[in-house]
């Protein structure tokens, strides 16, 4: 079995075709035709430590992410969280390969979240505005650069000195990144990408601007605002997941049967005239996305 580091398996993950079979996925996770149980967690006795395991099963691929949560690796050399993702041919049982699983989940979050933009923006693509700095952030800028070059980036994190230190290390002569600014806007793209527990977004729901939820994946958790939530056609990528997860609609307490799967878009996208919000919380699922852009150049 090839096994791929953090870097191999970045490169293997291009944004083009990872969104491309992400589509594919969805509507194949929405059609019942890829198995995806709830994940499972161990804590490990007497200490802090979290072992997660999320498996996923399609006719073509079986999927397995394994995940180490470590909290007390935080100022160490060591990361906090640690994992790979196995993958096996469905007919044969072979195991074909394993990617870093961090890496993995980063790139196919940032590409379910421009999946999103296709389906679900207003118009051209030209200014957006991501909330956060942390590693979220940075691959959505990743996503961004690739599939949006020519689009105006905005950054608004904790602080100025933070949110100015990320656009330092994170621009690159095409593709600039620009600390927010009081007058910037209006935006045709609001990402939010931490894991705050206070309300980070709640301008007035716009038609022109797409919101998209990112972080905010428990209930205590919080980034967009009831104003925007209450006031906007809400759409999750999973609607199993999103009741117990998405902290931003638990909070706003909506009706889930208006909430629509992302899947549901495709064919029929929704009306220009409403203010849309679409809420990531991932699945296992597309971890198998990710998987199946690499078995096809295997």
């Amino acid at each position: 079995m090839k096994q791929y580091s953090a870097p191999q398996t970045r490169a293997l993950l291009p944004y083009p075709a990872l969104v491309d079979t992400l589509a594919q996925t969805v509507q194949d996770y929405a059609e019942g035709l890829i198995r995806c149980p709830e994940r499972l967690s161990v804590p490990a006795p007497d200490g802090t430590g979290l072992l997660m395991s999320m498996p996923t099963a399609s006719r073509d691929l079986l999927v397995t992410k394994i995940l180490t949560i470590c909290p007390e690796n935080a100022g160490t050399d060591r990361p906090t969280i640690q994992g790979v993702v196995t993958c096996a041919d469905a007919r044969t049982g072979t195991f074909l390969f394993s990617l870093d699983g961090p890496t993995v989940t980063m790139r196919r979050t940032s590409a379910i979240s421009m999946l999103g933009i296709r389906l679900l923006a207003r118009g051209p693509v030209r200014h957006v505005l991501m909330i956060g700095t942390g590693a979220q952030a940075i691959a959505h800028a990743d996503a961004l650069a690739a599939l949006y070059p020519h689009a105006t980036v905005a950054v608004r994190g904790r602080s100025p000195e933070r949110t100015e230190a990320f656009c330092r290390q994170h621009s690159t002569p095409s593709f600039p990144l620009i600390p927010e600014d009081a007058h910037d806007g209006p935006f045709d793209v609001v990402l939010t990408l931490t894991s705050s527990t206070t309300i980070l977004y709640d301008a007035p729901a716009d038609p022109k601007c797409l919101v998209i939820g990112v972080g905010a994946y428990r209930p205590e958790m919080i980034e967009v605002g009831p104003n925007i939530v209450q006031n906007s056609l809400l759409y999750v990528d999973d609607p199993i997941g999103a009741p117990t997860e998405a902290g931003d609609l638990i909070q706003a307490g909506v009706n889930w049967q208006d909430v629509t799967a992302l899947a549901a878009a495709f064919g029929n996208p929704p009306p220009t005239s409403k203010p849309v919000f679409f809420k990531s919380v991932g699945c296992a699922a597309w971890d198998l996305a990710a998987c199946r852009v690499v078995a096809a150049h295997q």
